[in-house]
């Protein structure tokens, strides 16, 4: 699998560590993940198994700790997310990502069809009962006393999970990786 982490430019970046908007983009996407798949931290264990990532993605303490350099969470690590590690999430983000394409391109009709209905989001059950699971996460992860955690309130955060719906699908193909992976750095390296 090292073949496929070399796949993933190292960008420019002080110290060989993501940068704060990385870091918090992987784990806002892994969020997604865990609210479109009721077994999403077991899947992120599953995928980074099938994709023999599991030197780096050991165990579930580890994805939680790789997870937490996210500055915006409740428990933050002080820890750096080094580039490998964050390589590592990216692959899993969009082996899953693929997994589940047929879901996000049903949600992502949905509340298509509702925009164009001029209809409120809770009249597809399905694309609710995802914006609900979101909020919850989101709510019970991040830091509520943080100032970028605060400005989140319900339709906020109805967007940035609808937001996060579209980036999935965008990763999800054959070029996915890397345009998750150039998307974490763009404005950020020199």
């Amino acid at each position: 699998m090292a073949t496929s982490l070399d796949s993933l430019p190292d960008p420019n970046v002080p110290d060989g560590v993501c940068p704060r908007r990385a870091r918090q983009q992987i784990d806002l996407i892994l969020l997604a993940i865990e609210a479109l798949d009721l077994g999403g931290s077991e899947a992120i264990l599953w995928a980074s198994r099938e994709l023999e990532l599991q030197d780096i993605i050991k165990n579930r303490v580890v994805a939680w700790r790789l997870r937490a350099t996210n500055p915006m969470r409740r428990n933050s690590q002080r820890q750096p997310l080094s580039l490998i590690e964050a390589k590592a999430l990216v692959m899993v983000i969009c082996h899953l990502a693929e997994q589940l394409a047929t879901v996000i391109r049903q949600l992502l009709l949905a509340y298509e069809q509702l925009t164009e209905k001029q209809l409120s989001l809770d009249h597809s059950p399905r694309l609710a009962n995802y914006l609900e699971r979101f909020r919850a996460h989101f709510r019970a992860r991040m830091n509520p006393k943080r100032t970028t955690v605060m400005a989140y309130d319900d339709e906020k955060l109805n967007q940035l999970a609808l937001s996060l719906l579209s980036q999935l699908l965008f990763y999800t193909g054959t070029a996915g990786t890397q345009r998750l992976w150039n998307s974490l750095f763009d404005g950020e390296v020199a």
